[in-house]
């Protein structure tokens, strides 16, 4: 008889950076987005974000999984989300 055990779920994890820095955390790229439109100052607008030249702007950096990103593993990648990606999760679009 063969027996399937569960193995553990592994998920991946998201790393905001705003500015260079880490500043928060998310469980997929939709939840990214989201959690961005809080960390941007309301006084900004994306445009303006992205115009300024003394500011790397937002990105993402994706991990294995939660585990690596504490074990200082690299990221499996990094994505640079757009002025369009991130309008389209701001509270005020249609």
């Amino acid at each position: 008889m063969l027996c399937w055990c569960e193995a553990p779920l592994v998920m991946t994890f998201y790393e905001l950076i705003w500015q260079g820095e880490g500043v928060g955390d998310a469980g997929d790229l939709e939840e990214a987005l989201l959690n961005f439109q809080e960390i941007k100052p309301k006084e900004l607008s994306w445009q303006q974000v992205f115009a300024d030249a003394n500011q790397a702007p937002p990105s993402i950096r994706r991990y294995s999984s939660f585990e690596a990103f504490l074990d200082n593993e690299d990221e499996l990648e990094t994505i640079h989300p757009t002025q369009d990606m991130l309008e389209r999760f701001a509270p005020d679009h249609a």
